[in-house]
């Protein structure tokens, strides 16, 4: 990539009016962002969600100095910008409706990872909330997991520190720019995950943490991941809003309960108690869900084998479209299977009774 087409892409997310679902709508009418700022007018109007105010931003826009000022401070501090175009923008991410359009990034952590969670809670964390986080991460530190965090006080902390001692690489979503560190006594704890992950952020430099950068920077935390893990919420924290982002986002979302008299709890228990999270009490609970344990039990492998024998046609159709990939949701699994549904949904119930298949949440299905 020239420094002309990143002048060009980060001056298309500084353009008025236009939002990260406009910007990939162009990007895929056009391909790149310099094609978008050379159409015409009379053009650009024409394309549905944009319209006569949105193309007059785009032509009249006069902030490539911004840019210019941005490339220097992206070269300056050895900075990584990630384009949705870019091959190693987070592919988890990029599914996403409403992904940033550009990610800046300094680290060493791959954020295309293949086993990646998310870890929020509230910022007033009680005793047991920081010692299930530091178990939790703790039982992790022999997978290859990468561990995101928002780098807030409380839960976000301890969750980037147990990764660290653990040996496990974290990177940290901010809400502003990367010339700065919030909250300011994070600074030597940014300064290591920088070491051994790395710092992610849509903002460009001075950009300031304010209010509305949070929810902006809780849709990274809850797309960039498999599954987001929920430790001590209050019914009205910041977690939930995580939590919910990534139910919209087909993630699979779990939560440690807690007592039902602690307010810490109450967010947990909410999502447990109306189904928009899976309950969860240690990482093997997690590793399970997630299929993601390191070692198959001993003969399991064996009894598939031998399963296979007796399908029925259609559990054998079932079984073949599985194969073909990690996991698959029942849409998806009703078009390649050609099956009908009622037969697409008998063939799973016999599988899964006879430990073939595994159920995930969100209508997700995988071979045991």
């Amino acid at each position: 990539m020239t420094n002309d087409d990143l002048l060009y892409q980060i001056a298309l997310t500084l353009v008025p009016n236009i939002g990260d679902v406009h910007t990939k709508a162009l990007i895929h009418i056009y391909g790149n962002a310099q094609a978008v700022f050379k159409a015409k007018k009379k053009e650009l109007e024409k394309i549905e969600g944009i319209g006569s105010v949105r193309a007059r931003s785009i032509k009249d826009f006069s902030g490539f100095s911004s840019s210019e000022e941005e490339i220097k401070f992206i070269e300056k501090y050895k900075i990584t910008p990630l384009f949705i175009t870019d091959e190693n923008y987070p592919r988890r991410l990029l599914n996403c409706f409403d992904c940033p359009a550009l990610l800046y990034y300094r680290g060493n952590a791959d954020l295309n990872n293949s086993k990646i969670i998310s870890i929020v809670g509230t910022r007033n964390n009680s005793s047991y909330g920081k010692t299930v986080c530091e178990k939790f991460i703790e039982e992790l530190k022999q997978e290859n997991i990468l561990i995101v965090s928002g780098l807030a006080f409380g839960i976000d902390t301890i969750a980037h520190k147990a990764a660290l001692r653990n040996d496990l690489q974290t990177v940290a979503v901010l809400a502003h720019g990367l010339d700065r560190i919030y909250p300011e006594q994070n600074k030597s704890l940014a300064k290591q995950i920088t070491g051994h992950g790395g710092l992610l952020t849509e903002f460009i430099s001075n950009t300031n943490p304010d209010k509305q950068n949070f929810p902006k920077r809780n849709r990274i935390v809850a797309g960039i991941c498999d599954a987001v893990i929920v430790i001590e919420s209050s019914k009205k924290g910041g977690s939930l809003i995580t939590a919910e982002l990534g139910n919209s986002y087909n993630k699979d979302v779990f939560a440690i309960p807690g007592r039902t008299n602690d307010a810490k709890s109450e967010g947990c228990n909410y999502l447990i108690k109306n189904n928009k999270a899976a309950l969860i009490n240690s990482a093997e609970d997690l590793l399970e869900f997630m299929n993601w344990s390191a070692r198959p039990r001993p003969g399991h492998e064996k009894k598939q084998r031998e399963l296979f024998i007796e399908l029925s046609p259609d559990e054998k159709i079932v079984v073949n479209v599985l194969q073909q990939q990690e996991s698959i949701h029942i849409d998806e699994l009703y078009f390649k299977s050609g099956l009908s549904s009622s037969a697409v949904a008998t063939a799973l119930l016999m599988l899964e009774m006879q430990a073939v298949v595994i159920s995930l949440p969100g209508k997700v299905y995988k071979l045991a």
